[in-house]
């Protein structure tokens, strides 16, 4: 009887809520009692809730209510895009081959290579590393990091490598240098001398592609605000219903008065089914597509001006590998078209702003892997990404990548915008101007959270002054 009534309301394209749907099955003609609830909502209802049949029962249901009228009230045209070139949704390429992997490689080391020689302090590199060695004497190199080792006597020594060939970079122990955190397949540029025998190059300096030390933010004359949320959860019992709907309260009556316009959604907008062993015990609905309809209910009460830019996450119905591909039609019928998808990660330009929103599945691979890093200073995180200009170059971690023929995880442009979410942490911080956040969920501790002692920080909204740069972390407790 559950799945006939569950049919009966998909056929009419509509999605019950589970407490309705405990209501509907307790009558003692269930299939009579749901055409006649269907039957009482508006056409245009997607979303069948507990209330929608007790007003039903109480005959304060309207039969056929007119669709309410909507008027938009946008103070001026909002300005915000994906730039081209940033999104792999619709341009994937990649089949797993052999030579998917070279390219995708290949794209990886020549773009932060081109980061890294335009550094005033770098200039050019020797071609490769092998023509470096055939200059003896002080030269530059650019390679990926494959692997390091610390020798017996205390020094470091790390393999670096291009298309042409390897070589031993040797940090000496009474270098500066060997406080380094060096990570694999990062690209990284080395200024010392090789060996007049063997390959082995001594290094002096290390050079990473990085922000320029002079970048700045630059004041401008918009006084539009962008907001950030990330982790929803939507389906989950854990879901902080209260403080979304405190939320969703300020917005209504704050965000145009504020010229709050624009909200960007990092990924994990719903709990997803199957995420991980035992997940169906924290869910509070079952079905991804109603996980769905549950999130374009929400998200109607966004206030009309605001222009919303939604991407997956690793609990969103798209492939693991990133980069991540938009989420399909399938199931996004019931969003408003205010609602712009995107892949995960992107570049978004607002108001002539450069976003980078990544919802932040690499960071995983961070604390795994590098000393001093944890889930309890994500922004640190971001940071090393930044340095690095790589949201996660340690290929064969905990972060599956697709070897696409372009490398999308390569930072290519300086933010002035940088967002992730996926630990559910909340914090900023500002580095060489770049304004680096990290935004919150919507999301209560787990039961697999409680397991690793891991406390989170929900309920919080960043908004960041497209202008000035100031940003405000509002909690909503």
């Amino acid at each position: 009887m559950r799945t006939d009534v569950l049919d009966a309301a998909a056929r009419r394209r509509m999605f019950l809520s589970p407490d309705a749907l405990e209501m509907v099955l307790s009558n003692s003609d269930p299939m009579s009692f749901i055409n006649t609830v269907l039957t009482s909502l508006s056409t245009n209802a997607m979303f069948v809730t507990k209330q929608d049949v007790m007003d039903c029962i109480t005959g304060d249901k309207i039969i056929f209510e007119s669709p309410k009228t909507i008027v938009r009230q946008n103070k001026r045209d909002s300005d915000i895009s994906v730039i081209a070139g940033t999104d792999v949704t619709g341009d994937s390429t990649c089949e797993g081959k052999i030579n998917d992997f070279a390219a995708y490689f290949r794209n990886r080391f020549y773009a932060l290579r081109k980061i890294i020689e335009s550094r005033r302090d770098f200039g050019k590199a020797a071609p490769t590393i092998s023509k470096a060695f055939g200059l003896g004497r002080d030269t530059k190199i650019i390679g990926m990091v494959y692997g390091k080792k610390d020798t017996k006597n205390g020094h470091i020594t790390i393999t670096l490598e291009d298309e042409d060939g390897t070589c031993t970079v040797l940090i000496n122990k009474d270098s500066p240098l060997i406080k380094e955190t060096f990570v694999n397949d990062e690209v990284i540029g080395v200024s010392g001398k090789p060996s007049m025998k063997g390959d082995l190059f001594i290094a002096e300096e290390i050079f990473r592609p990085d922000v320029p030390a002079a970048n700045r933010w630059i004041p401008s004359d918009s006084v539009a605000k962008a907001a950030f949320l990330s982790d929803i959860h939507i389906g989950s019992h854990t879901f902080l219903r209260r403080q979304w709907e405190s939320m969703m309260a300020w917005l209504k009556t704050y965000a145009y008065d504020a010229d709050l316009d624009y909200l960007v959604l990092p990924g994990d907008v719903v709990d997803g089914i199957g995420v991980f062993p035992g997940q169906d015990k924290e869910l509070d609905e079952m079905d991804i597509y109603r996980q769905y309809a549950e999130l374009g209910e929400y998200l109607k009460d966004v206030p009309d001006h605001i222009k919303i830019v939604m991407q997956p996450g690793n609990h969103d119905a798209v492939r693991l590998a990133e980069p991540q591909p938009a989420l399909s039609e399938a199931f996004t019928q019931s969003f408003d078209s205010n609602i712009i998808l995107a892949g995960n990660p992107i570049n978004l330009n607002i108001e002539g702003r450069t976003v980078v929103s990544y919802h932040g599945k690499g960071i995983d691979d961070w604390v795994a892997s590098v000393r001093g890093m944890s889930y309890d200073d994500p922004v640190r995180v971001m940071k090393e990404m930044l340095d690095r200009r790589h949201l996660c170059p340690m290929y064969g971690g905990k972060t599956a990548l697709a070897p696409e023929k372009k490398d999308y995880l390569v930072i290519d442009r300086v933010p002035e915008i940088f967002v992730s979410g996926h630990v559910h942490g909340a914090g900023w911080m500002n580095y060489k101007g770049v304004k680096m956040i990290n935004a919150s969920a919507w999301q209560s501790q787990t039961d697999f959270q409680k397991m690793h002692n891991f406390n989170p920080d929900p309920a919080v909204m960043p908004i960041v002054h497209l202008g000035t740069g100031e940003v405000d972390m509002k909690r909503f407790d």
